[in-house]
């Protein structure tokens, strides 16, 4: 029977699951492509076209078991007494609360957790439901197997610690075996199908080990689950054997400046293909972090900079425009000297704005209609300005959509010489090692099979955060039961959220992104894959025990770990660290007060009963 007077908090509960999982696209998948993409090893729209893909087949085939935990492991079922109404009301208030905090801290680069947000506020939600003492604390109701609200929130302090611990060992392999040779590129082109051999080991076993619930993988005895994965994991290594080592082997050792991509199907030939009588060098990017790769690195070439000129190019209405250019000629001096942090980043997005006008495609008319079409004079609804804004409405819809895919993360990631955060990452990054770029080549392949393994990896595990609580609202909602919230969560709806994951890591991922992966360590394609594989490997661990863990702490932990392994406190960025942590720590008691405090509101709210 559907409750149809509860439909209006259906709707809304729907609403907020969505933001919630938008928001976790934004920030936690964000957070974790943000190493290979910091990496050089993909670029940001290829890592949005992998991170789709492998974000669905996570979250779906084993996304239901983390999902439990949020449904019943921290409010138990039975505290609600089947009123399946205020079931409804609290999960829905938990939603708003996780989603609200989180969008807020996406909005000002302030990276959180998702995971710990929401979980906080379903507790803060259950503390004004039902009381304190049915909310599953460690300390009141032991470890529920696993799923109590301790069991959950030890991961805060153990995964970023076990997550360094993998990574860091992963990382030392790779530096002891290719890194320390005297002649470290044959070692990386022929090892190479050993590290195809683990990433590839650690993807099967996140699918056969864990499982989908409704395939009942993970109910196979142990010695299918090990030779299942084995099995995979050594074809993978066998393939790159044919066909990844010859391809590299005739782009790097024999500096064949004219292979394609394409001819990794040629497999052991290449070995013999004859490259041209010039190849001196192989051609390989350039995976160094650098600071002065752009005109705004340079002071000098600021000191000529006049804001005034841009008045025609710039999207904002005239009388803001001439304001602007009053506040520049007062700062006129400043452009003369040393720029500051903060004009030296509004330069360079007035820089990326410049390049986007001149497109041609979709956002380029989108930027053009917005500084085309500026509001006019006296109020929204004057029939004038209600022209421009049916105008404006579909241009602001297409630069939503598009602009994160335009976005330049790397100038965004570095720090700008003459700022004090310049300085502080020129440091950090003095004291880690460069290793040759066709060394880091090589691994940049390894990164990406790494970087969908971390990302099915996070569908798996944080699909639970916004489809928990929907699954509950939906199942109370259309079967008028609040005992619905123990059955299995449906396939839709893990698909649905997953894709609004996606959507979110696409739209406005590079909001996160632009203050992550170079800004803790120096990064390199050897170093990401190591991070990735230590993130995923935690992840997958937390996640066998049906404990919804941060991928954030993971992947951040994994970054601090391998930023030690260069023999140095000071190769790590602490500063950012120490911000890291205490917006952590800040999420637990502020999103937990949102959420019990909305709840409050809402159950003690004036009404009249019929």
């Amino acid at each position: 029977m559907v409750l149809s007077e509860y439909t209006y908090v259906f709707v809304i509960g729907t609403f907020f699951a969505m933001l919630d999982a938008y928001n976790n696209g934004a920030n936690d998948v964000a957070n974790a492509w943000a190493t290979s993409v910091s990496s050089r090893s993909i670029s940001y729209r290829q890592a949005m076209v992998f991170g789709t893909v492998f974000e669905m087949l996570g979250a779906i085939t084993v996304g239901a078991r983390t999902a439990d935990t949020i449904k019943n492991g921290i409010i138990p079922n039975s505290a609600f007494k089947g009123d399946a109404g205020v079931q409804m009301l609290a999960f829905t208030c938990a939603l708003a609360a996780a989603s609200s905090w989180v969008m807020w801290c996406t909005k000002h680069s302030a990276h959180v957790s998702s995971t710990y947000s929401l979980i906080s506020a379903v507790a803060g939600v259950g503390v004004a439901t039902v009381g304190a003492s049915k909310v599953q604390w460690a300390k009141l109701q032991g470890w529920n197997n696993g799923k109590g609200m301790g069991a959950i929130f030890a991961g805060l302090g153990m995964a970023p610690l076990i997550s360094a611990g993998f990574a860091a060992t992963i990382f030392m392999l790779i530096k002891v075996v290719v890194h320390l040779r005297k002649h470290p590129v044959p070692w990386a082109v022929y090892t190479a199908p050993f590290w195809f051999l683990i990433a590839g080991t650690i993807c099967t076993l996140s699918i056969v080990y864990k499982g989908s619930p409704n395939l009942k993988l993970n109910k196979k005895p142990g010695w299918y689950v090990a030779s299942v994965t084995m099995g995979t994991g050594a074809g993978v290594c066998a393939l790159s054997a044919i066909f990844f080592v010859p391809f590299i082997y005739a782009r790097i050792i024999k500096k064949d400046y004219t292979v394609k991509w394409y001819m990794f199907l040629m497999g052991p030939m290449l070995f013999t293909r004859q490259a041209p009588a010039d190849a001196q060098e192989a051609k390989v990017p350039n995976y160094a972090v650098i600071q002065e790769d752009d005109d705004l690195s340079n002071p000098a070439s600021l000191s000529d900079y006049d804001p005034k000129s841009e008045g025609k190019d710039d999207i904002s209405p005239p009388a803001d425009q001439e304001k602007i250019a009053v506040a520049a000629e007062s700062k006129q001096l400043s452009y003369k000297t040393q720029p500051t942090y903060k004009e030296l980043m509004a330069a360079g997005d007035d820089k990326l704005r410049q390049k986007l006008l001149k497109k041609r495609g979709p956002l380029g008319w989108a930027m053009r209609t917005l500084r085309d079409n500026p509001m006019g004079a006296g109020e929204l609804y004057e029939f004038h300005n209600m022209k421009i804004v049916a105008k404006r409405i579909p241009a602001y819809i297409v630069c939503g959509a598009l602009y994160g895919l335009h976005y330049d993360i790397h100038a965004a990631q570095t720090g700008h010489s003459g700022t004090p955060e310049g300085d502080r990452m020129a440091r950090v990054y003095s004291h880690a090692k460069k290793y040759p770029n066709e060394v880091e080549h090589t691994y940049s392949f390894v990164q990406v099979l790494t970087a969908c393994t971390a990302s099915f990896a996070h569908g798996a595990n944080d699909i639970g955060n916004s489809v928990g609580p929907w699954a509950v609202i939906y199942g109370a909602w259309s079967t008028g039961s609040a005992a619905a919230s123990k059955a299995p969560v449906p396939i839709w709806q893990l698909a649905v959220l997953s894709l609004v994951i996606s959507l979110g890591l696409i739209t406005y991922g590079y909001n996160i992104m632009k203050v992550m992966g170079n800004k803790i360590t120096y990064h390199s394609p050897s170093r990401g894959c190591s991070m990735e594989m230590g993130a995923a490997v935690t992840v997958l661990l937390f996640s066998q025990f049906s404990l919804p863990v941060s991928t954030s702490m993971c992947i951040t932990g994994a970054t601090v770990g391998v930023g030690l392994c260069n023999g140095t406190l000071k190769a790590v960025n602490w500063q950012r660290v120490g911000l890291l942590l205490l917006a952590w720590l800040l999420t637990i008691p502020i999103a937990g007060t949102l959420g019990g405090v909305t709840m409050g509101l809402f159950l003690n709210a004036p009404h009249f009963s019929s």
